[in-house]
């Protein structure tokens, strides 16, 4: 009934493996057979696209595909310092390549430890599933979509959502590709972050989104703690780990793979996480493929 997609260039092939790896553990066998996963990207070589074949295989899934395309002629990269042009590939899932009913977008920079499928059961037809975004929830109260609320009064205090996690009906998606599109074009001014603004530009226009629960897409904040206290002004919740959210979301520049990132509670257990996907790497003979430096 539904496919997960993901978008994986050569920088981010281990946490892709390692989503892929959680994803499978989120489900049970036959829930894992019935489900496909999708890979969108610019430059994997064919070696790697046939490891993350033969892993999406060995951890259970019933059907896998890859394909390379290329992003929106009107992407804009307003924020390139830890994100690349792959990250627009989201926004290029079709429906004769996921050939499934619904899509679950997925980030690689995730520890999927939960069922991520709940939100699929309620989306209308024209509907996007998304979660509110931790650091920036809300319009003209955040760095987010600049200008934006002075230009469109109505839309301050309206809900913000990050696009790490999304939850579409696959015939959906040719129609969120037009509308993000149209904002790329007609509102570049208010793009700050990427494809994340372009996305909620659009959706704050057509009203096309339904809000998920926060533990379907919960930052991990310790890593930010680490480094200072903005965190504190900004979000509102209890900052200590959340063992029952279903995905923890690494954003930010830093990463649980690499060496130089804090060691939090959360970035502990996606390393043990990692560890375990690697040796199951390992044994399908893809030596060499390990994260950059030592953690």
């Amino acid at each position: 009934m539904y496919a997960f997609g993901l978008c994986i260039d050569q920088q981010y092939l281990v946490p892709g493996l390692a989503a892929i790896a959680g994803l499978a553990d989120s489900l049970t066998p036959v829930a894992r057979r019935n489900a496909a996963v999708r890979v969108l990207t610019l430059d994997l070589a064919p070696a790697q696209a046939l490891l993350l074949s033969d892993f999406a295989k060995r951890t259970g899934f019933g059907s896998f595909d890859l394909r390379r395309c290329a992003p929106l002629r009107a992407s804009r990269m307003a924020d390139a310092s830890y994100i690349t042009v792959t990250t627009y590939l989201r926004f290029e899932f079709t429906p004769d390549f996921v050939r499934r009913p619904y899509l679950i977008y997925v980030d690689a920079d995730v520890l999927v430890r939960g069922d991520v499928t709940d939100p699929l059961g309620s989306l209308q037809e024209d509907e996007i599933g998304a979660v509110r975004d931790e650091f920036n929830p809300a319009v003209g109260e955040c760095p987010a979509l600049p200008g934006a609320a002075e230009r469109w009064p109505h839309l301050r205090g309206r809900p913000y959502f990050n696009a790490g996690v999304l939850w579409t009906r696959t015939g959906h998606m040719p129609v969120v590709r037009r509308g993000v599109e149209h904002a790329l074009i007609h509102g570049r001014r208010h793009i700050l972050h990427n494809d994340q603004d372009a996305l909620n530009l659009w959706l704050l226009h057509s009203g096309r989104v339904r809000q998920a629960t926060a533990g379907l897409n919960r930052f991990e904040t310790g890593r930010f703690l680490e480094r200072g206290n903005w965190v504190r002004r900004v979000v509102t919740r209890s900052l200590r780990p959340d063992p029952a959210a279903a995905l923890v979301h690494f954003v930010g520049p830093e990463k649980p793979w690499q060496a130089e990132c804090p060691v939090t509670e959360d970035v502990a257990e996606y390393r043990r996480h990692l560890a375990v996907t690697l040796r199951h790497v390992r044994r399908l003979g893809a030596f060499g493929t390990e994260p950059a430096g030592e953690w």
